[in-house]
């Protein structure tokens, strides 16, 4: 994406005021919790992590879950499991929203847990459920994680980036208490590269960057990896030759049509940002290891 960059590329930035308010509560509740689980989106297990919180979850035995793999590239995210334990991690992938993984969740949170139970052993306690804070990006899942680890529907989804509020303790079967935080950004987002693929997977609201322009960012990806399913999601027989024309082809296929026959370009921006998100065109990775952000 760097390469098709130019004088028109738009500032991304969203932080709204509940965010600061939610990082003062993390900081205040990791007394409460023996382990931190970040859920990040398995389509961009890099630019989806929070690097305003690393200090904090330094101080915490953390396991990275890295959800919405069945939306991921199966590849790519089996590099990035590879990659981040090769760090000295504790990685899982996760589908909180069929449930799948359970067994290698349970297993990532057993060894992230077992310094805790090692000191109540040695203090002669008796083993209790483990304590977990759950944090992440917004609209990475993770209500839906939580949902999925719970017995009964405990905390509030959406699709709308921060919809959660408020702090809530959740009981599960696998022997945890989670801790539910709100969805959390950082101020100020490192490049353009990393603001562009939160916005392209609905992690930064819609209502603050020009969704065009992210739209046309995408399409540029995909025609570069993905040409194919590009072609054939939208049945596009002559084939662009600009990110214009390739939403123009997609809003004339999915008859988004105005006035005068012409294309509805901001509703069929906006169609491709959600058929993406949705993996309506296929299994995608927009982060590689070794790319830069």
């Amino acid at each position: 994406m760097e390469e098709r960059q130019n004088a028109q590329t738009p500032v991304i930035q969203w932080y709204p005021g509940h965010m600061v308010k939610a990082k003062r509560h993390i900081a205040e509740d990791l007394s409460l919790v023996d382990i931190i689980i970040e859920v990040a989106d398995a389509r961009a297990p890099l630019s989806s992590i929070n690097p305003d919180l690393c200090a904090f979850i330094q101080r915490k035995s953390h396991v990275l879950l890295l959800n919405k793999e069945d939306l991921a590239d199966p590849q790519q995210t089996k590099a990035w499991l590879n990659e981040y334990r090769s760090q000295g991690l504790i990685p899982a992938a996760f589908n909180a929203a069929r449930k799948q993984g359970l067994r290698q969740l349970s297993t990532a949170v057993d060894e992230a847990a077992t310094p805790m139970r090692a000191r109540l052993k040695a203090r002669g306690r008796l083993p209790r459920d483990v304590r977990a804070m759950v944090i992440g990006v917004p609209n990475c899942g993770k209500s839906t994680v939580i949902n999925a680890l719970s017995p009964t529907a405990a905390a509030k989804t959406g699709n709308k980036p921060g919809i959660t509020k408020g702090r809530q303790w959740v009981k599960t079967a696998m022997g945890m208490e989670l801790l539910d935080t709100p969805g959390m950004l950082w101020p100020r987002f490192a490049s353009y590269n990393t603001a562009f693929k939160l916005a392209v997977l609905g992690c930064i609201s819609d209502l603050v960057y020009p969704v065009y322009q992210v739209a046309a960012g995408l399409a540029l990806w995909l025609a570069d990896h993905a040409s194919d399913a590009l072609r054939e999601r939208y049945k596009i027989e002559k084939w662009p030759s600009s990110a214009e024309e390739i939403i123009l082809a997609v809003g004339a296929k999915r008859g988004l049509l105005g006035v005068g026959g012409l294309v509805r370009t901001e509703d069929a921006a906006l169609l491709l940002l959600q058929e993406f998100r949705n993996g309506k065109l296929g299994r995608f990775t927009l982060d590689r290891i070794g790319e830069n952000g």
